[in-house]
């Protein structure tokens, strides 16, 4: 077994949530924008700025999220399963950008 410092697991956790809050904040708000967007059928300037919107406020609350005073694991699997599910909706979907 390897054993882990207390502060190397802490270094570890921090790099984890900054990887979920990154990459995996922008995947859930771009998806989430694509599926906004494909539902509303709205006019390009109005579906740009709503689509705009959203991905900022999905992007800041996953953000938020992973970084709240919740276990590291719990934090990243609030934002990769609901990535991971739109993801596969769009693609099952047959949906294009």
């Amino acid at each position: 077994t390897v054993s882990i410092s207390p502060h190397r697991r802490k270094q570890l956790n921090v790099a984890l949530r900054s990887i979920a809050a990154i990459g995996g904040g922008y995947a859930l708000a771009m998806y989430a924008g694509l599926w906004l967007q494909q539902g509303l059928k709205l006019d390009g300037r109005d579906s740009t700025q709503l689509v705009g919107m959203l991905f900022f406020l999905v992007y800041a609350t996953a953000f938020i999220w992973a970084f709240a005073p919740i276990s590291t694991r719990r934090a990243v699997l609030g934002i990769a399963l609901p990535t991971l599910l739109l993801s596969a909706f769009w693609y099952t979907a047959g949906a294009t950008a």
